[in-house]
């Protein structure tokens, strides 16, 4: 077998956070120079009990407390090293401490003496093993190589979820995937399923409390138009078979062209909306049956991609609505205009419309009920809703309005909050959105099977068929073509379109999933051909990380816990991405440079190589991707 089984966020803006020591602009790692501008992150941000940054950061409290008693709110900002021959990590106060005393009159003469001062009053720990001072004023720590070492094995033999950051707020609502009923799941849908399943797993790994909701439309006037159809082309549909629909896109198209060119059809629709909705039985049924073909196949892609949700569609909040219109006009908010009743939002040329001229509710109506009882029924104290872009005024209108109604705070930082996770398109080769040669949208189910296809191809090719049973064939193709297809859409900045291309997100070269997932079989095989028990060894073996490229992998390692916080804070997948990346690359480098079975230190370098894989099998975990073992 292959597979396996309300806090606050705070940014530094101080100028001293986006140089690094040569004066250039930084980023909070040196592995993430193509994510973008970074900031160092004040203490009141990292959380993660064992986060290295943590640790450091409340040892550089004690000396800022010490060395500065009148500048109590002075927080420490800690930054990973942008260059690695300056250190490890480095504390960033000195330039904006200086800025505050010199005005008041002070003994230091610059912010190389106030860094020095800090660097000086630092308490003892084994956390470091020294500091130095560079620019103006950059405190730079080296940390203990023996003190990565323990932490390593320390993890090692009690797994890694003592290394989950642990955010402080307890329950979030994850809005994702969403489709449509009767419609066929598209690339956009992919997306939004993806992006929200991997925030959902790092949240959850997180400790958090994570509600998963799937916002189907199941609700609405083209129920009518549905329901009409489906009594008009089988009278008898209740006895008949639930596949008598067959192709339900297929069939929403054909009720789509009856309503828009028979008007006595358009009429008799609307009349079935009314009666859908006043709750007569017949037409329940029927709805109820259109939304379980439905159902059937969503899932059919949700089991493919490995994603569990919960349904929550607009049906489940409509008996709400009423209620929550009530509250908002209680509030005085809810105008009348132009036959429609609105909320007017500051800044907005147009206003937020909750009950349209007919009386009948829209998506704001949905929305701003789901808010409501997310809040009060569920107590979420955070809802992050992923759509694509197109959907962010929509989202920036409906949160500004629950702020006008004493919903959420108008601090952006603090608690409870909804966040809007915006997404780009998918584009095909010609750089336009995404479609078949028929200009069909591409359904998920035949993408996915395509994908899964090919790598078993690849795989054959490869003299695989040879070497394994059928079951194994198949398993490892799913992982890696399935895992292919998300790693190649999460690993890009989630704001950003990217092209959809097989080739190359089935390459195994570059920074592919396909890559990635074999150099941790390769990782595996080493381990294996050892003949060495790794689970004795965690308990017995020591790890030294004396040579420069062990430690340089054993440091990154520990950086794991802040780059899913990071990751978490910003709903940002791709800074996890990259991180699984660079680790691969850096095990590379190790690996290339220090033999590993047969040499004087294999213990200690078996237990390096299973960490790494430990924390590389994790980051596949939070991205859905399932690991391979062997290749």
């Amino acid at each position: 077998m292959l597979l396996n089984g309300h806090h606050q966020i705070v940014k530094a803006s101080s100028l001293e956070n986006l140089m690094s020591n040569n004066g250039t602009l930084r980023s909070t790692s040196s592995r993430f120079r193509s994510v973008g501008k970074v900031t160092a992150t004040p203490i009141s941000t990292m959380t993660a009990v064992g986060s290295v940054k943590e640790q450091l950061a409340k040892l550089f409290e004690e000396s800022l407390r010490a060395t500065f008693p009148d500048e109590s709110d002075v927080q420490p900002m800690m930054a990973i090293c942008n260059n690695p021959k300056f250190g490890d990590y480095q504390c960033n106060n000195a330039m904006s401490l200086w800025a505050k005393i010199k005005v008041k009159g002070t003994q230091f003469k610059g912010p190389q003496p106030v860094g020095q001062a800090i660097m000086n009053n630092l308490p003892q720990s084994d956390i470091i093993e020294k500091c130095s001072i560079a620019g103006p004023g950059f405190v730079n720590v080296v940390l203990s190589r023996e003190w990565i070492a323990q932490s390593i094995q320390k993890m090692l033999v009690d797994g890694i979820e003592t290394w989950a950051p642990k955010l402080p707020v307890k329950k979030t609502v994850v809005d994702f995937s969403s489709p449509n009923i009767a419609k066929e799941m598209h690339v956009g849908h992919l997306r939004s399923t993806i992006i929200g399943d991997t925030l959902a797993r790092m949240l959850e790994f997180s400790n958090v409390d994570v509600l998963r909701r799937n916002h189907v439309g199941d609700w609405g006037t083209q129920f009518g138009m549905l329901i009409e159809y489906l009594y008009e082309k089988f009278p008898n549909w209740e006895a008949a078979s639930p596949q008598a629909i067959g192709d339900l896109e297929a069939f929403y198209k054909a009720s789509k062209q009856r309503f828009d060119s028979d008007p006595d059809f358009k009429e008799r629709a609307q009349k079935a909306v009314v009666s859908l909705q006043g709750g007569e039985e017949k037409y329940r049924k029927a709805w109820s049956q259109i939304c379980e073909i439905s159902r059937r196949e969503f899932e059919k892609v949700y089991q493919r991609l490995g994603v569990h949700l919960e349904e929550r569609g607009e049906s489940f909040y409509n008996p709400f609505i009423p209620k929550t219109i009530e509250l908002l006009n209680e509030k005085g908010l809810v105008d009348e205009s132009e036959g429609a009743r609105v909320i007017f939002i500051e800044g907005k040329k147009i206003p937020l419309i909750v009950v349209k001229r007919d009386g009948g509710y829209n998506y704001a109506s949905t929305d701003l009920t789901a808010i409501w009882y997310r809040l009060n029924e569920e107590k979420a104290e955070w809802m992050i809703y992923v759509t694509d872009v197109g959907q962010r005024e929509h989202f920036e209108m409906v949160f500004a309005a629950a702020k006008l109604a004493g919903w959420f705070p108008y601090d952006e930082n603090a608690y409870p909050k909804a966040s809007h996770v915006g997404f780009g398109l998918v584009l095909g080769e010609d750089g336009k959105r995404f479609r078949t040669r028929s200009t069909e949208v591409v359904k998920l189910v035949d993408l996915l099977d395509e994908a899964k296809s090919r790598c078993k191809t690849a795989l054959i090719e490869r003299g695989k068929a040879e070497e394994w049973t059928e079951e194994e064939l198949e398993q490892t193709a799913e992982a890696v073509g399935y895992g292919a297809v998300k790693y190649a859409d999460l690993k890009n900045n989630r704001l950003t379109n990217y092209t959809f291309n097989f080739d190359q997100m089935l390459s195994d070269k570059g920074n592919t999933a396909v890559y990635l997932l074999y150099a941790h079989a390769r990782i595996c095989s080493i381990i294996r051909k050892s003949g060495k028990d790794i689970e004795e060894l965690k308990k017995t073996g020591r790890l030294d990380l004396a040579h420069h490229d062990e430690r340089m992998l054993g440091v990154h390692l520990l950086q794991f816990p802040e780059v899913v916080e990071e990751a978490c804070t910003n709903l940002l997948p791709n800074l996890l991405c990259e991180y699984l990346y660079n680790v691969s690359e850096d095990f590379t480098r190790f690996y290339t440079n220090c033999q590993v079975v047969g040499s004087a230190q294999e213990t200690s370098r078996l237990l390096l190589c299973e960490a790494t894989a430990v924390v590389m099998r994790k980051c596949f975990h939070l991205l859905g991707i399932t690991p391979v073992y062997k290749i």
